[in-house]
């Protein structure tokens, strides 16, 4: 598959500036063929300009026309065939597998917004009736609705080619919202970028959607202006902490500041309860080591922090654990600068006087060395911050409390993380009915007897938790709850019937779900 380049600009390619950027093959280094040209500022503001004009015509939609639009979506990637699969390999050295199920994700979560955008909840319609004869003062009739909030800039992710970047849940869900999308590609997989932006202006010229409904710009210098930009009314970003801030802090110095989506940082602790670890250690220790380094540890949820209590059983299980990740292989990561942040946070914990190294053989050449660590719980306990950073790959620390207390106290002195994992028998969850409470203000997902690293698309679940997780905890970037970052709710006071937008009307006739006068029916109004 040839690619040209070119930025996505309101339905047409354009290629004004003369700065060249090369996609590589990340296991050799060598530079792939065909260039990309990065954006101007002058083109950063044709997107915007593009987004800011389909935005009208596109809100204002049908939601079915909408839902359309995602399954044609939907259809295309398939569409690609095994080119696509080998040419983002050849970008990322994820496995063909691995990539075949991110495709499915990819249509499978465009599909889901469509199922949602049919049913019509997103439109969350409350509407308390007029009671003109309450004293001492009379109700007046109240309607609120949600819409999209307007063109939203959304920044691929590195680590998830498809599912996250493109035509990933940040895109799907800002779309479903009603809002035209200006889309950076990231500058690890420009070529994959390329093919499904191709694919999703396809899509959008089968169901006759508005020309800027969609764009697409290369270039790793032009996220500050799109950010900026007055006609950016949100913001979805994946990526690092620094990244996530730095977006963070320049949508709120705007003169209008905007919402930043940001997910970010996250060490995903898992804790090792002392049942459980009677009753299988040797069985969890070798899953949690196949956690930790399942795709080369390159997950938002990799397992990177074991919390256990020191007993003569923990102590076997570390030894476990340490053998097993001991045994497992050197991989390839995603770039080279991914490569050398994962080198950088190693250096830091080798370094620190209260980080004992278990496992793992030094880094060499263009591969991740998989590595365990022990630390002081008092490290934790201090709040010492080293121990709070993410380190992006497939390493994990083990740190080990006296008793009950103590392990609390560590789990209290958590940061915000996507995730938290009990690896519990009943009888635990009964003796440490504490961490329920405490972790559920640390985190966006509990999860029992199982390993964080597979997460599933639907309604029910959350992507996000509490900073640095992420920028905003109210929000998830995975299911169909992604959606309410982009809505805004408006309300209605004493409209004439006529007037008011379908959702709303006395006859619904969208035939949807409502909240009326706190009951929830779709039945029609006199």
């Amino acid at each position: 598959m040839s690619v040209s380049g070119y930025n996505f600009i309101g339905g047409q390619r354009s290629a004004q500036g003369d700065t060249l950027l090369h996609s590589v093959d990340a296991s050799t280094g060598e530079q792939l063929p065909g260039a990309f040209y990065q954006a101007t500022l002058a083109e950063v503001d044709a997107a915007v300009l593009a987004a800011e004009q389909a935005y009208p015509l596109f809100r204002n939609l049908p939601a079915s026309r909408r839902a359309e639009f995602l399954e044609a979506i939907a259809d295309e990637p398939d569409g690609l065939g095994d080119e696509l699969v080998a040419l983002t390999c050849r970008e990322t050295a994820l496995p063909a597998a691995r990539i075949q199920g991110e495709r499915g994700r990819t249509s499978g979560q465009m599909r889901l917004f469509s199922q949602v955008l049919r049913r019509g909840d997103f439109y969350g319609a409350r509407i308390d009736q007029a009671l003109p004869e309450r004293t001492p003062l009379p109700r007046p009739d109240l309607r609120q609705y949600k819409i999209a909030v307007g063109p939203v800039a959304v920044f691929g992710a590195s680590n998830f080619p498809l599912a996250f970047s493109t035509a990933g849940g940040d895109t799907a869900s800002a779309l479903a919202a009603g809002c035209p999308v200006v889309f950076k590609a990231h500058s690890g997989h420009m070529a994959t970028a390329e093919l499904v932006a191709a694919a999703l202006i396809r899509a959008a010229e089968k169901t006759a959607m508005p020309a800027g409904v969609f764009n697409m710009i290369f270039g790793s210098g032009v996220g500050e202006a799109l950010v900026k930009h007055a006609g950016i009314q949100a913001v979805g970003f994946t990526g690092s902490l620094k990244g996530g801030r730095a977006l963070c802090d320049m949508a709120a110095a705007r003169p209008r500041p905007i919402p930043v989506f940001a997910e970010m940082s996250s060490i995903n602790p898992v804790i090792v309860l002392p049942e459980a670890l009677q009753a299988r250690s040797a069985a969890i220790a070798k899953e949690l080591s196949a956690s930790v380094v399942q795709g080369c540890g390159q997950f938002c949820t990799n397992p990177g922090l074991v919390l256990g209590i020191r007993s003569p059983q923990m102590d076997g299980f570390v030894e476990q654990l340490r053998g097993h990740m001991a045994e497992q292989p050197a991989q390839t990561m995603l770039n080279a600068g991914t490569l050398r942040s994962y080198g950088n946070g190693l250096k830091a914990l080798l370094g620190h006087p209260g980080i004992k190294h278990l496992s793992g053989q030094p880094q060499q050449g263009n591969q991740a060395q998989p590595q365990l660590f022990e630390a002081d719980v008092r490290l934790l306990l201090e709040h010492d911050h080293l121990l709070q950073e993410e380190v992006f790959g497939p390493c994990s620390i083990v740190i080990l409390a006296a008793d009950k207390d103590e392990l609390l106290q560590a789990v209290g002195a958590l940061q915000g993380q996507l995730t938290a994992t009990l690896l519990a028998e009943e009888t635990d969850l009964t003796a440490f009915a504490e961490l329920f409470g405490l972790l559920e203000q640390r985190v966006g997902r509990v999860l029992l007897n199982g390993y964080p690293t597979g997460v599933e698309v639907c309604d029910a679940m959350v992507h996000g938790g509490p900073y640095p997780a992420t920028s905003d905890s109210r929000g998830t970037s995975v299911g169909t709850l992604a959606i309410e970052r982009f809505l805004r709710p408006v309300c209605y006071q004493n409209i004439p019937d006529a007037h008011l937008p379908e959702p709303l009307k006395n006859a619904n006739p969208l035939g949807i779900a409502r909240l009326v006068d706190g009951q929830i029916s779709s039945r029609t109004l006199g």
